[in-house]
């Protein structure tokens, strides 16, 4: 029987970073909220069955936008860190998704996925056993610092990546993996992180550097410029931007 696509949400978080009045995930954008940027490749991609949005518990933004009734969405609540709130994304599937179904765990701070990178982690992953993650090379020089903020040394790029999301696991896998993490208190900073501790090895799928996470204010402005010109030429915008 050939696997289920499921897709989870996060967007619990509080964005402090982001300095701002509201939750980063509804700031807006060209129009819409980051979440609906975001959620928006997921909703129209044929495969995916459903799709989790996991909301802080006292969120009163998320139902005030018209996306919130879209018939293929389940709401879940968050948890009091990301883990929790995949967790929690997981456990609303339960019932729904069988043990090999892909889960696809998006970023709501992501507003920048373009159809064509999640339709390759589809395709490039159907046959997988475990799963991977969309990611992209480190180009710049990284330099270790101490605490006083002198280097240290220099470390080798070579074969580094940013880890972006989607990252796409089986659901049996992905939720031992979690739970695991949860139960050790590893610290885990994405779902692969999880996956590897369970000693396996993530595919890595390379995507466009326009898949940026927006953490800080400065950030909006990049993501913006990325919105306009996929509006305006949704043709050239690729992996090589």
């Amino acid at each position: 029987m050939a696997s289920n696509y499921f897709a989870i949400l996060v967007a619990a978080g509080n964005g402090k970073r982001m300095q701002a009045q509201i939750p980063k995930q509804y700031l807006k954008l060209c129009g819409k909220t980051l979440l609906e940027h975001a959620i928006a490749p997921l909703l129209a991609e044929p495969c995916i069955s459903n799709v989790v949005v996991v909301t802080a518990q006292d969120d009163e933004h998320w139902p005030r936008l018209e996306i919130a009734q879209h018939p293929k969405i389940i709401v879940a609540e968050g948890g009091e860190e990301r883990i929790d709130s995949c967790l929690n994304g997981l456990r609303a599937l339960q019932g729904i998704a069988r043990g090999d179904d892909w889960i696809l765990d998006h970023d709501a701070a992501r507003p920048c996925l373009q159809a064509a990178d999640l339709k390759q982690l589809l395709d490039s992953l159907q046959d997988n056993a475990v799963g991977g993650i969309l990611a992209y090379p480190v180009v710049d020089t990284l330099k270790r610092g101490d605490d006083e903020q002198m280097i240290v040394g220099t470390v080798d790029r070579n074969n580094l990546w940013h880890a972006a999301t989607p990252q796409m696991f089986r659901y049996d896998l992905l939720f031992r993996a979690l739970a695991r993490a949860k139960r050790q208190a590893d610290p885990i900073t994405d779902n692969a992180s999880a996956i590897e501790l369970l000693g396996y090895r993530p595919q890595i799928i390379n995507c466009s550097r326009q898949n940026i996470k927006l953490t800080y204010p400065d950030d909006l402005k990049l993501a913006e410029f990325y919105l306009n010109f996929v509006t305006r030429h949704p043709r050239e915008s690729g992996n090589d931007d």
